[in-house]
């Protein structure tokens, strides 16, 4: 089962290197093949640097893609943490 979703990267400082870390591993706890794609790039969930050069600021909104056993907690739960603006003040 393939799932999709749009999400848009609500917190100030956008995909950067800390949020980008903490999606990863959250994907990692998955058994599930989660991509991001920002219409141009598409990266792994689970690779900080693709996530990085996916160079998505705040207000970008993105398409993310869950296959595997666990697609749809994978998605719930990376969709949960884009919208809790990565547990970030901003």
């Amino acid at each position: 089962m393939k799932l999709e979703r749009q999400v848009t990267i609500c917190n100030e400082l956008g995909l950067h290197a800390r949020a980008a870390t903490k999606l990863a591993v959250l994907a990692g706890q998955f058994d599930a093949e989660v991509t991001l794609s920002n219409g141009e790039k598409t990266a792994s969930a689970a690779s900080v640097l693709g996530l990085l050069m996916l160079a998505s600021g705040q207000g970008k909104t993105i398409s993310l893609t869950a296959e595997g056993r666990d697609a749809q907690a994978a998605m719930d739960a990376i969709c949960a943490l884009i919208n809790a603006r990565f547990d970030e003040n901003q």
